[in-house]
């Protein structure tokens, strides 16, 4: 069981020069707004994407700095320095109409002071007869080799993305393969910087000794520990946050929040760590939020209890907070721990396994289709377009986590909170109250005329 990183590449360039719209292309999307005035990108923008079979997260900047007082030149080499740090590719956008500026020479003496890949791309060229004219002011930066391109019309487009392409290759062959042992599970440590990640792996590794090895390389910026605890392997996952002082510290910090999504792409339980001195915050529930959309498995840690301790209405007050910030994911153990302590610890590997086994869980068919009958004879489908709703038959299609189809006279009929009842009779009858699960609705006739 190999396990392997996801790089993130992120576009750096002055505002208007056209870098969500090279993020809509690529992600073949509208998720970033379009619009000509500077600064309009008011948050990070990011997706993950599959470019011939390799997997990179791909991130918009255009929100790191959204101080309208700073000065453009401070603002783009601060989401230059951002992108450094964080990025393992980073993609350059200058503006072929505007010209070269102050501020692109600026950021180009910051790259060069790194050894991760740049593409220096030339934007808003629409043709091979503009190259020549438009692409000439821009060798005075001393770049070795330009990248013209129109994200709007496509130009240059294809040969852009196999040059990406070819990074992302080379990045993967030179990975060292780490062969994991069966039943290996993976658990990735998310929150916010210095919510104490690090600090409670320290302290689990330290009580358990049966470490295997610390895997160098697997993540940037992170170690991740092999080791053994009862029957199972585990890969636990560090994700620390920035540690960085200064003054760009709340503009790096967006950018932590990168690392949690590379981690979520090769883990199988998320342990989402809050601060019980701070108490839930909105980046927090981003973090869970990006959890659910990639349907890990989730453990949801209130660290820092000691600071709490004894103080039973501020203890109240936070699982309240948490409570109401996530009415949504119920299914998700919530543990109170001290990583200063050690409090709490002994709990956490016996709910890893609990999730990690729902997780993974196979049904038969005959049980399943036993559940569904039992389930609408409880409850009657809707009626629509003067029909009875009908559901014939259920399967399993799917594990990580587990995925059912039903399949039905018609799936627009069924009604989100019907479907909120089968999801709820699927946990009850199948055991799964711990991970989230995906329920499909599919025609039948559909499938009969393919």
């Amino acid at each position: 069981m190999p396990t392997s990183s996801c790089p993130i590449v992120a576009l750096v360039g002055r505002p208007n020069v056209g870098k969500s719209t090279l993020f809509n292309r690529i992600t073949r999307s509208r998720k970033a707004l379009v619009d000509p005035t500077p600064g309009v990108t008011r948050d990070r923008h990011y997706d993950r994407v599959v470019w011939e079979d390799h997997p990179f997260i791909l991130v918009d900047t255009g929100g790191i700095d959204d101080n309208p007082d700073d000065a453009l030149v401070s603002h783009i080499r601060e989401q230059a320095l951002a992108a450094i740090d964080e990025a393992d590719i980073i993609l350059f956008l200058m503006d072929g109409r505007a010209g070269l500026t102050p501020a692109d020479h600026a950021v180009v003496d910051i790259l060069r002071r790194t050894d991760k890949p740049i593409l220096h791309v030339v934007n808003k060229i629409d043709g091979p007869e503009q190259e020549q004219e438009l692409l000439a002011p821009f060798y005075e930066l001393g770049i070795e080799q330009l990248w013209a391109l129109s994200a709007e019309h496509t130009y240059g487009f294809r040969t852009l993305m196999e040059d990406l392409g070819a990074i992302l290759a080379e990045r993967t062959a030179g990975e060292v393969a780490i062969d994991l042992p069966e039943n290996t599970v993976k658990v990735a440590f998310l929150g916010r910087p210095n919510v104490g990640k690090s600090s409670l792996i320290n302290q689990i590794v330290g009580k358990e000794r049966m470490v295997v090895s610390e895997i160098s390389g697997t993540t940037r910026d992170s170690v991740d520990t092999l080791l053994v605890h009862g029957n199972y392997s585990y890969l636990l996952i560090d994700t620390a946050g920035i540690r960085r002082r200064g003054k760009t510290t709340e503009k790096l910090e967006k950018f932590s929040i990168l690392k949690s999504l590379a981690a979520l792409e090769r883990c199988d339980v998320a342990v989402v760590l809050i601060d019980a001195g701070e108490g839930m915050t909105e980046q927090d529930t981003r973090i869970i939020g990006y959890a659910l959309e990639q349907g890990r498995g989730m453990i949801v840690l209130v660290n820092k209890w000691d600071l709490v301790a004894g103080d039973k209405k501020r203890q109240e007050e936070i699982m309240a907070e948490v409570g109401q910030a996530l009415p949504f994911l119920g299914f998700a153990p919530l543990l109170t721990v001290s990583a200063l302590t050690g409090y709490g610890i002994k709990r956490l590997f016996p709910v890893i396994g609990s999730v990690f086994r729902q997780f993974k869980a196979k049904f038969a068919t005959a049980a399943l289709n036993r559940l569904l009958r039992e389930a609408v004879e409880e409850h009657n489908p809707p009626i629509y377009k003067n029909k009875r709703l009908k559901f014939y038959y259920t399967s399993q299609i799917g594990t990580c986590p587990p995925k059912f189809v039903i399949m039905t006279n018609s799936s627009k009929g069924v009604h989100f909170s019907y479907e909120r009842y089968l999801v709820n009779r699927f946990r009850q009858g199948l055991g799964l109250d711990k991970v989230p699960i995906r329920i499909f609705f599919r025609d039948k006739t559909e499938q009969r005329e393919k």
